[in-house]
């Protein structure tokens, strides 16, 4: 999905999203969620935009603070792709990454091409993106497991789960989705 085509604004950080488990503003970004929150596997892709990704993607993961929180993406799996005319696509590539392991999810790699010098680049860029793929579908169809991840994985929702049993009282969609999987009492 292009979110470029897509009406989601910006996070005020006012925290409503914690308390009620909804957002104040009246956009596309709760479909687009719900689209993601129902996948097997996520595939976060952009250009490098001056050693980062688009506005338009950083708009849609500061729009996910609850679903940090919350580790939304757990079970899920990821990956991330990036081009760049002059260089950093790793960078930003693995940026995307970071993301969607803060969000709960496995990451299985990311593939990061620069095309600026040479614009054939992109047909290589292609097959290492659609072996991403494979591996992607693979982790899914097989519930792969990265240990390191997973002790990741375990210390963000242990992380997670104290900060909202400490905020309980102005967290409460929060704090009722950790109480609603047995993790807090």
């Amino acid at each position: 999905m292009d979110i470029c085509g897509l009406e989601i604004k910006y996070c005020t950080a006012c925290g409503t999203c914690y308390a009620k488990g909804e957002c104040i503003h009246d956009d596309d970004f709760p479909a687009l969620l719900e689209k993601m929150l129902n996948a097997d596997g996520i595939v976060l892709g952009s250009p490098n935009y001056i050693n980062q990704v688009t506005a338009q993607l950083k708009t849609l993961l500061d729009r996910m603070a609850d679903s940090i929180h919350c580790q939304s993406l757990a079970g899920k799996y990821g990956c991330a792709v990036s081009t760049a005319g002059g260089s950093k696509a790793d960078e930003v590539a693995d940026y995307l990454n970071e993301a969607l392991l803060s969000l709960g999810a496995t990451t299985v790699g990311r593939v990061g091409i620069l095309v600026g010098a040479d614009p054939n680049a992109i047909t290589g860029g292609e097959k290492q993106a659609k072996e991403l793929g494979r591996k992607l579908a693979d982790a899914i169809k097989t519930k792969w497991n990265d240990p390191a991840q997973a002790k990741v994985h375990l210390e963000r929702r242990e992380y997670f789960k104290r900060l909202v049993s400490f905020n309980r009282d102005l967290w409460k969609h929060e704090y009722d989705h950790w109480k609603g999987l047995g993790e807090l009492k």
